[in-house]
Parts: C-alpha cells; sequence; structure tokens
C-alpha cells in the first residue's frame, strides 16, 4: 500500500516506517528538514521535504495515498493555539481534496475531553473516511522535560500525581500499535484505539525513575490547576497553551480520562518503565 506518514524521524515514526518498509509497503514520510532526506531515503522510504502549514504541499504528497498517519504535536513554546489548530484544518483539506479513503490519526487519552481544542471533532467532520484515533497516554519520554524540577526540587509536580493512575507509553510500542492498526480491515467510520506500556500510579512511577536516579524517595505531589499554571507562565509559556496543559493534567487528576480508557482497555506494549529508566539515568547523569 501506498502510506504517508508526517512526524519525520521522530520516536514514533521512525521505527514506524522501519516496520512497514520491511512488510513491503510504499512509504512517504514528510519532514521539515532536508538534512534528513539521505536518511530516510536510506531507510527505503520516500522523503518529502515540507509543511503541513503548507496546504499546497501536503495536498501533493496525499495524492494517490492508500492511508495517511497525521500527527500535530503541541508545542508548548507557542504563543497561542491558533497555528496548532490550522494545522488539523490543513489535513482535512488535503484529506477531502485528494480522497484519501483511511486516515490514522495521533490524538490522546484525553484529548476527547478537552474543552480548549477538539481535536477529534475536526476529523469526524469528514465524510466516507475511515478514521482510527489513536489515543496514547503519557509517554515515557515526558521525563526528560522534568530533569531540572527533580534536580531542584528533588519531586516531581504537577496537578495530578500521588496515586492517580496513568497508562504510560513507550514511543515503540506506539508504532507497534499503528501498525496492528493499518493490518486490520478499515471499517466505516471513526473507531478508537487506546495505547499503553505499564500502568503505574504516579509514585509508582516516581519510585522507578527515582531508584534509576539516584534518589530512592522521588515522590510525585498533585498541586493546584492554578499554581501549575502560574509556574507555566513563569518559564515563558503562554497564558493559552499553559491553561491547555492545565486541562488536560486535571482529567487525569479527576478520573474523566481513565473512565474511557478502562471500557476500551488495551493489551499493554512489551516495553516497561524500568526499561525506559536506566536509559533515562544514563542520560540524566550526562546531562
Amino acid at each position: 500500500m501506498k502510506i504517508v506518514l508526517t512526524g519525520s524521524l521522530g520516536n514514533i515514526s521512525k521505527p514506524l516506517t522501519e516496520i512497514l518498509v520491511k512488510a513491503g509497503h510504499q512509504i512517504t514520510l514528510i519532514s521539515t528538514d532536508p538534512n534528513k532526506q539521505a536518511r530516510i531515503q536510506a531507510m527505503g522510504a520516500q522523503p518529502a521535504i515540507g509543511s503541513i502549514q503548507d496546504l499546497p504541499f501536503l495536498i501533493k504528497t496525499f495524492t494517490g495515498a492508500d492511508i495517511v498517519y497525521c500527527m500535530n504535536p503541541l508545542n508548548f513554546t507557542m504563543r497561542d493555539l491558533d497555528a496548532w489548530d490550522s494545522n488539523l484544518d490543513n489535513y482535512i483539506r488535503a484529506i477531502r481534496q485528494t480522497g484519501v479513503k483511511r486516515v490514522i490519526v495521533l490524538s490522546g487519552w484525553i484529548a476527547h475531553l478537552l474543552n480548549s481544542v477538539r481535536p477529534e471533532k475536526k476529523f469526524e467532520a469528514l465524510q466516507d473516511v475511515s478514521i482510527t484515533f489513536v489515543r496514547p497516554g503519557p509517554f515515557y519520554s515526558n521525563f526528560y522535560h522534568l530533569k531540572d524540577m527533580i534536580r531542584q526540587q528533588r519531586m516531581i509536580v504537577s496537578n495530578y500525581g500521588d496515586e492517580d493512575m496513568v497508562a504510560f507509553v513507550a514511543p515503540e510500542d506506539i508504532a507497534a500499535a499503528i501498525v496492528e492498526e493499518i493490518n486490520t480491515p478499515a471499517v466505516a467510520g471513526t473507531k478508537v484505539t487506546y495505547v499503553a506500556s505499564e500502568e503505574l500510579t504516579c509514585n509508582q512511577a516516581a519510585q522507578i525513575i527515582g531508584e534509576a536516579i539516584g534518589i530512592p524517595d522521588l515522590q510525585w505531589k498533585a498541586i493546584p490547576g492554578e499554581q501549575v499554571k502560574q509556574g507555566l507562565e513563569a518559564t515563558g509559556v503562554s497564558p493559552e497553551v499553559a491553561g491547555l496543559l492545565v486541562e488536560m493534567q486535571a482529567n487525569m487528576h479527576n478520573g474523566k480520562a481513565q473512565q474511557d480508557y478502562y471500557l476500551n482497555r488495551p493489551v499493554l506494549g512489551k516495553r516497561k518503565l524500568r526499561d525506559f529508566a536506566r536509559e533515562y539515568a544514563t542520560w540524566y547523569h550526562q546531562n
């Protein structure tokens, strides 16, 4: 099949490309970085160098595809959400104009609960298209962003934590779940696939990370959302984006994220947090 992937050579799209090329699919991988063109070609994929913000480029790249995989990661350095939201609109326009019939969207396990943005609703407006929303939990790699907090405060703080259960996930397991979805016959309309590698309370996760880095009493504390929002804004995050992050975390603390997840519980992936923690510890002590 002709499959178009977004995400360049990121933690999900790189292993996804490798698996799909090996399986004999014709893969086009979108990247904004022309320096990655040779690496993409060496993997056996066709590079498409451009931006998803460029609608004509997206239409050209999607033309003739059997499946497109769409991701639109949130960048917390942006000043507002308009650019992020416009990327979704470009996806919708390109899919409609090119007649792509199967779409796999990287979403998130709280995406359907958000009020400030509604990413899945935009795709649900597509007619005669098979759409799968892949909803992973928080990535293991998020711990990389917590390095300074852990070093300075010797704890993790957010507006979820303590005994809140989180379905953590490794990017490799997300790639495997997308491959499984591609190999599953398409269904009419929309469907949801959750992805998780390990279900842990925040305190359990903190203990695993803490033991690996030499802070065995590391804890993960839940604090009020307004306090988190003020802290984010103090680091330069815009009020709009900070508010979205707090809203996302609130749904993990109030139990709403877990409700639908438990009703559609996936088979857990292979990579566990202790596997990641060993790599994280090496990085933590070198940076």
